[in-house]
């Protein structure tokens, strides 16, 4: 028997469900069809690959080697197809952006405008999650780019780094500007009294901020947690509270101050994520060139 895609999908779909049942459901055939097609598989390959004993359905070994390799060449597959009907010309196309979530909040809005601006034609599906998933779901070919940090953890083996920038992270307040008192830094020191707002502990940027106050031996009052970069600086806005955040935040919101710190706290270096050795559409080239622009032009 020739086996076809649809033998590994079915396959792949009834070891992701855990049933023939509810993989039936998903795929929209009969359960008998769907048992059938995934015998026919196993007769091919003269192996068994689920084992059917228990309440739940699972992969026997030799069905675990086959389903990783199996999706590998989906993975592949899809990849091909996207660049078969990929233009290079730009009057069409799709991007897939990954980003991990302070960048929300100062860089991916100029760098959607820019590539409207550029590209009017090419789509964009924006994704925020922590780096971790941004990078499975870059291996797993659900997206095409990530932008994230590249300081920290190690990454996921399969995944190339490109430096874009240094992120600064310092106080923001939402006093007045004033360009003299803007260049004296505040000592970190003077923050045991000030009452500050802060990401939760869900973002790791909460993480690099209390590891700095740790090390200087400062316990600041925090008053107000969020995980909501947009309810922190409405909340600085309207309130005496202060916060720590990335300094180019403020490049774009006149009403915050940034303050700088001394010490001031360790800064982060910005990447772009892809996965390696996959096919890079024109949509992808395109955004990765605008992308060096734009850091550029903004001085980030």
């Amino acid at each position: 028997m020739a086996l076809e895609l649809r033998h590994v999908r079915y396959l792949l779909a009834v070891a992701e469900h855990g049933s023939f049942t509810r993989a039936a459901e998903d795929l929209r055939i009969s359960q008998p069809t769907l048992s059938q097609q995934v015998r026919q598989l196993e007769r091919a390959l003269g192996v068994q690959l689920l084992n059917r004993t228990g309440r739940t359905v699972r992969l026997t070994d030799a069905g675990q080697v086959y389903a990783d390799h199996a999706r590998r060449a989906l993975r592949d597959l899809a990849a091909a197809e996207r660049a078969v009907h990929d233009v290079q010309d730009l009057t069409r196309g799709h991007l897939r952006l990954g980003v991990t979530p302070t960048f929300t909040a100062y860089l991916v809005g100029p760098l959607t405008a820019e590539l409207h601006h550029r590209h009017p034609g090419i789509t964009l599906t924006v994704t925020e999650a922590s780096q971790d998933r941004v990078e499975s779901a870059l291996l797993a070919d659900e997206l095409d780019l990530g932008i994230a940090f590249t300081d920290g953890a190690a990454h996921l083996p399969g995944i190339t780094v490109t430096p874009l920038f240094t992120e600064a992270l310092t106080l923001v307040t939402g006093e007045p500007r004033n360009t003299a008192a803007a260049q004296e830094p505040t000592p970190v020191h003077a923050l045991k009294e000030r009452q500050l707002a802060l990401l939760s502990s869900d973002f790791a940027t909460r993480g690099h901020i209390d590891a700095y106050f740790a090390d200087h031996r400062v316990s600041p009052r925090i008053t107000v947690e969020a995980n909501s970069i947009q309810a922190l600086t409405e909340i600085v806005r309207r309130t005496d509270l202060a916060t720590v955040l990335p300094d180019a935040i403020t490049h774009d919101h006149p009403h915050l101050s940034p303050v700088p710190l001394a010490p001031p706290l360790p800064t982060r270096t910005v990447a772009l994520l892809h996965r390696d050795a996959t096919y890079r559409s024109a949509a992808t080239r395109a955004f990765t060139r605008l992308t060096h622009d734009l850091v550029r032009e903004r001085g980030y």
